[in-house]
């Protein structure tokens, strides 16, 4: 069959299960669920007869949809943040890699570009540290003790006020992609410089591995969340910019969600971020070989929930 034929012959069908997605139509679970075996049956043929084409990306996007939809029509109202974290959001964050790359590639490259303005001159630290922290560090260096500024507070206090002040950076990057996506890579431009004037800072000092074994610790989860809050404002702001065949509010509407759903799921890694900062950061006398364990866990957990996880659970749907 031609895909013209082919696309004709479902096209009805596929756009009342669209609306159904979209909350535009409403029907039995039971009726969703028989549409959603032939929508598959469509995207097996698609992908059979027309791998290559937009009729089998457009399939395998409304595929991935109903599938969570389905999820979320069973009565699991007590399970319900169990299947957000393990179903729901996996399965949608798989198509906003682009996005995260994106994000990552930014705050990366303004970091080196921090750390090149950082040795390329001498007040540039300063003039992104701030001096009284600047001047606290040279004076924890000389007495010693180059990372003291992780003992001075109290650990539940430092636990509770830097979770919420990363919440809030992480909330800042989202929020500021309403500028069309600009404003999220401003904050990665911001919070890169900052690091790699961080990074060289130490360097310069002959500190890089004490510093970098000890505030990786925390800062693994902490950085790496705030890049994927900047990939959920690029989201946000892409629903404005490139609306396709929505309305532009009805675009930011369906961005924004998505968005939001990216915000959620960073929550509990702000949590751990904090925990790690105020209470395990502060452990400068840990040996090198657990603190190491420590930096590498967090990055492995959060490359496979954020990037090996979506692809895997999204495979395993489309092989279904």
């Amino acid at each position: 069959m031609r895909e013209a034929s082919f696309v004709k012959k479902n096209k009805n069908k596929w756009l009342l299960f669209e609306s159904v997605l979209e909350k535009t139509t409403e029907i039995s679970p039971n009726k969703l669920s028989d549409l959603y075996i032939e929508i598959t049956d469509d995207l097996s043929y698609a992908k059979t007869f027309y791998p290559k084409s937009k009729t089998a990306v457009y399939l395998n996007v409304l595929a991935s949809k109903a599938h969570q939809k389905i999820y979320t029509t069973k009565k699991e109202s007590k399970n319900r943040l169990i299947t957000f974290f393990k179903t729901e959001f996996p399965l949608e964050f798989a198509q906003y890699h682009k996005q995260l790359g994106i994000a990552f590639i930014t705050f990366l490259l303004f970091a080196i570009i921090g750390a090149y303005s950082a040795a390329t001159d001498g007040d540039f630290v300063r003039l992104i540290l701030g001096d009284s922290y600047v001047n606290m560090t040279l004076d924890n260096i000389d007495k010693g003790d180059p990372m003291a500024v992780y003992k001075q507070m109290n650990e539940g206090n430092m636990f509770l006020l830097i979770t919420l002040n990363n919440i809030k950076v992480a909330m800042t990057a989202f929020v500021f992609g309403m500028f069309f996506s600009v404003g999220s890579l401003y904050v990665m431009l911001q919070n890169g410089i900052m690091l790699g004037s961080f990074l060289y800072f130490f360097y310069d000092k002959g500190l890089l591995w004490e510093s970098s074994r000890t505030i990786w610790i925390h800062g693994t989860i902490e950085i790496s969340v705030i890049i994927i809050a900047g990939c959920a404002g690029i989201v946000l702001g892409n629903g404005l910019l490139f609306p396709k065949t929505y309305s532009r509010l009805a675009s930011l509407k369906k961005s924004f969600k998505a968005g939001l759903k990216i915000m959620v799921s960073t929550i509990p890694f702000f949590i751990v971020a904090g925990f790690l900062e105020g209470f395990v950061t502060r452990q400068t006398q840990m040996p090198d070989w657990l603190a190491v364990l420590i930096i590498l866990i967090s990055l492995c957990i959060i490359i496979y929930y954020y990037i090996i996880y979506p692809i895997k659970l999204t495979k395993q749907l489309n092989g279904n």
